[in-house]
């Protein structure tokens, strides 16, 4: 049994255990593993609070996205309706002056009618006073008044 060399490698493997634990290697390797986990639990914190604080910037980024679609809706509603009193002004404008431009028209054509029924009646007159004036001055009796009465037919046609 003191021959074999495998007695004699666990003997000398329990002596340098033994020499470790005289040293106190095994503290130093409890309190690296143990800084180690306390390193591990610190990061995971932080990544806990980082991810607490990015859903809370993106709950914050949600709720002004959905102010901003609210303001840009409430700004079309706005435009469609200023768009609409616009569009129904120019209109009211617009049959106002087609109004006032069809009384001016009318109005003129009233003129022209007036004016042109008293050029008549003005040349009628003349033309029965030139014709009176040719009967009385040719002295030539009925075919001669029937003769002025055919030219201002004629005249007035």
């Amino acid at each position: 049994m003191f021959k074999d060399p495998t007695f004699w490698t666990g003997v000398a493997l329990l002596i340098f255990f033994a020499i470790l634990f005289k040293f106190g290697v095994h503290k130093l390797i409890v309190s690296g593993l143990d800084a180690r986990g306390e390193r591990v639990a610190n990061q995971l914190a932080e990544a806990e609070r980082l991810r607490n604080e990015a859903a809370a910037l993106l709950k914050s980024y949600e709720e002004k996205r959905k102010a901003a679609e609210k303001e840009a809706a409430d700004l079309v509603e706005a435009a469609k309706a200023e768009a609409k009193r616009v569009e129904a002004e120019a209109k009211t404008k617009l049959d106002e002056f087609v109004k006032r431009r069809t009384a001016q028209a009318e109005l003129k054509i009233a003129q022209a009618e007036q004016q042109a029924a008293a050029d008549v009646r003005k040349a009628a007159a003349e033309l029965a006073v030139k014709a009176a004036s040719g009967i009385l001055g040719a002295a030539k009796g009925d075919d001669a008044f029937a003769e002025g009465l055919k030219q201002v037919k004629s005249q007035l046609n």
